[in-house]
């Protein structure tokens, strides 16, 4: 990239009203300790939200959520990993829940995931505080090969819904980095652009000290459309 990080912010402030208004629009940095404290059942449920977020309306989902808490046994991993065959089979037939198959099954998935890797190092959520923002590419190929579903966006989103400090690759973040002059797709799929783009906001972090969840966004806001602030405001918070 050929521009720093101090002129992307610039004309971040100068679409959304100035350097205070901006400020009022980025998240907050993550607390490391909150997300060593989440229990692998909220790890679970906010992975399922976001495999069954993903193509759908996220208010159906979210409406629908309660459902979903009692139709997979509040998202404990353990007794979830024990139901034989036929619990999933009724689950396929449950209203409560938005009945897809494929997203279902992926529930049974990935709690056998989050076990194991509670077992290998003592939580989901202490996993996850141990794993550096420097290599949030390394951490989204983990999630697609022993996860179930939690590639490209749906591993970002769920990472950032969980606390986690890193980036997405939203279609506004990824123009502003094109913009200035990043050689990847207008979509990012391939590890070659999530590898550059990782490069980047490795070295933005290291120029400005912010984290990388105020860099991701505050590069989103740069680009592409230039929502108001009241229209920003009710975008869900891991939205760019």
């Amino acid at each position: 990239m050929t521009i720093p990080f101090k002129t992307i912010r610039a004309r971040a402030e100068k679409r959304k009203g100035g350097p205070k208004a901006l400020q009022k629009l980025l998240p907050p940095k993550p607390e490391a300790k909150a997300l060593a404290k989440l229990g692998d059942d909220r790890i679970l449920a906010e992975m399922t939200k976001r495999v069954f977020s993903a193509g759908f309306a996220w208010s159906v989902i979210e409406n629908k959520w309660p459902g979903f808490e009692k139709a997979f046994l509040g998202f404990k991993p353990g007794p979830l990993t024990l139901q034989p065959d036929e619990f999933w089979d009724t689950l396929m037939k449950d209203t409560r829940i938005v009945r897809n198959g494929a997203k279902i099954m992926s529930v049974r998935a990935n709690a056998s995931f989050v076990r194991e890797i509670a077992s290998e190092h003592g939580s989901f959520g202490k996993f996850l505080l141990k794993w550096p923002s420097s290599d949030q590419a390394g951490l989204l190929d983990l999630l697609a090969k022993r996860g179930s579903r939690l590639g490209g966006n749906t591993g970002q989103m769920m990472l950032r819904f969980l606390g986690w400090d890193g980036f997405v690759t939203s279609k506004d973040m990824v123009a502003c980095l094109r913009d200035a002059g990043l050689d990847i797709a207008e979509t990012v799929t391939s590890k070659r652009d999530l590898a550059k783009v990782q490069a980047q906001f490795n070295a933005s972090a290291e120029e400005t000290g912010l984290p990388y969840v105020q860099l991701s966004r505050i590069c989103a806001m740069s680009a592409g459309e230039n929502y108001g602030t009241e229209t920003l405001a009710r975008f869900v918070d891991g939205e760019e």
